[in-house]
């Protein structure tokens, strides 16, 4: 699991997405993008269609989640090359399992996770 020390300094390290800084809505949220990122196949080369990857794990995670979030988690991932939206993820999505963050305190601390749409993905771990 990420460090808040880890966080804090690719807070400031990570290019910030246009129109937003990189304060992150909570640490948390930042581990539940590098998490369900962790979960994607990666591939060789950046994806050309975008997914609305921040809406995805926000509906996963059950909490908020920015774009800025997702960026710094990509940043800290050192297989996830690209900038939001667009990643060396393969587009068939794989469910994360909620054992990824069940530990952390802002899980579903919003919703309860019934927004997490099965459908999008075309597997589950």
């Amino acid at each position: 699991m990420l460090s808040d020390k880890q966080i804090d300094d690719a807070i400031k390290a990570a290019p910030s997405t246009p129109g937003e800084s990189n304060q992150p809505e909570h640490r948390d949220c930042i581990r539940f993008a590098y998490e369900w990122l962790d979960a994607q196949t990666k591939t060789k080369g950046i994806q050309k269609k975008p997914f609305d990857l921040k809406h995805l794990i926000q509906r996963w995670a059950g909490r908020y989640v920015s774009s800025s979030d997702v960026e710094v988690a990509a940043h800290l991932h050192p297989d996830i090359r690209g900038r939001y939206p667009y990643f060396n993820i393969s587009s068939r999505l794989t469910s994360p399992s909620i054992n990824r963050i069940s530990n952390l305190g802002e899980t579903y601390t919003q919703t309860k996770g019934e927004d997490h749409d099965l459908a999008r993905y075309s597997r589950a771990e």
